[in-house]
């Protein structure tokens, strides 16, 4: 008997976090990203990359946090400075701004580490001929990360790139990171069972064919 194939984590995404959601947030941090910009202008150049900087967060929080509850996926309230979280199947969601390039930036938080810790039970997806049991997980943590150009002189008003990541137990590396436009087209493909269970045998042509005397061809 063929061993059963684990499922990914793309699938586990798909699965548990639904498209909407993700197209709420990938829209409602676009608009953030807008509008943070749009109030930062007219600051001095010397203070203008921090104050951008910095209205990104609260804008980019408030955001994230209203596409989270237009989607019913349990926005945490708005609190200062503490990370905004939603939860979708087994997902919670947050979100931090990086610039281009430097993602070890994503693991300055405390909190975000302690949250990457639920991801040790997914950790098996992505190599699972090294784990012998595999239980479905309760609890996993996804990103979306917003990068922005390192320069406010290259597309200072939006994200240069969007994406959806999934880090290790220990926030060191990833074990899934996609762009949102990439990962969107994942809702179009069918499961392979599915597909499979689509595939109807075909009979061959005057299988069904009667000779005179009532016997089959």
């Amino acid at each position: 008997m063929a061993k059963p194939t684990i499922e990914t984590i793309p699938d586990l995404l798909v699965r548990n976090v639904p498209r909407e959601i993700i197209m709420a947030i990938e829209e409602g941090l676009v608009v953030g990203a807008q509008r943070a910009y749009s109030a930062a202008r007219g600051m001095d150049d010397g203070h203008l990359p921090s104050v951008v900087g910095q209205l990104r967060h609260f804008h980019m929080n408030e955001s994230f946090q209203r596409a989270l509850a237009v989607s019913d996926a349990a926005p945490s309230p708005i609190r200062g400075n503490a990370i905004v979280t939603g939860r979708t199947g087994v997902f919670t969601l947050a979100r931090f701004n990086i610039k281009e390039g430097l993602w070890v930036n994503g693991r300055r938080s405390q909190t975000r580490r302690q949250m990457s810790m639920a991801n040790k039970a997914i950790e098996p997806l992505v190599q699972p001929e090294l784990f012998a049991d595999y239980e479905p997980p309760s609890e996993a943590v996804a990103f979306f990360v917003a990068c922005f150009a390192g320069s406010l002189h290259i597309q200072p008003e939006s994200p240069v790139s969007i994406q959806i990541a999934v880090p290790d137990r220990h926030m060191q590396g990833w074990l899934f990171r996609e762009s949102i436009d990439a990962f969107a087209k994942r809702y179009d493909q069918k499961p392979v069972s599915q597909q499979d269970d689509l595939a109807m045998p075909k009979l061959k042509k005057n299988s069904g064919k009667q000779d005179k005397d009532g016997t089959t061809q």
